[in-house]
């Protein structure tokens, strides 16, 4: 029986890869799951950044709260929605409302600073 070779990276590299990117996103910009996922290579879905945030170990001490869903919207709720925004704007990062304004802070994934 021939194998099929797999194009994905194995999904303990790609967990890598996407706390990687995350652990580079400066103190006061923000990105969304979606730019994140874009940016890997090959592209993958925005839910499975959000996974690997949610698998990362403790002592990787990740900058999640620099993450956010579509428009700049914080997709945790409860408390756990207000610790992320008490974070961001502890570094600066400014609201319109609900979302963050990321015409002024979103990062693009590969941009240096």
């Amino acid at each position: 029986m021939k194998k099929l070779k797999n194009r994905q990276p194995a999904p303990d590299k790609r967990l890598t890869q996407i706390w990687r990117l995350v652990r580079q996103i400066p103190r006061g910009s923000v990105v969304t799951y979606g730019d994140i996922a874009c940016s890997l290579r090959p592209p993958c879905n925005p839910r499975l950044v959000g996974w690997a945030l949610g698998k990362a170990p403790p002592g990787l001490a990740l900058p999640w709260h620099r993450v956010l869903a579509a428009r700049g919207r914080i997709a945790l709720a409860g408390s756990s929605g207000l610790d992320q925004r008490l974070r961001l704007q502890t570094e600066g990062v400014t609201f319109a409302g609900k979302r963050v304004r990321l015409e002024l802070h979103q990062w693009k994934p590969g941009r240096r600073h």
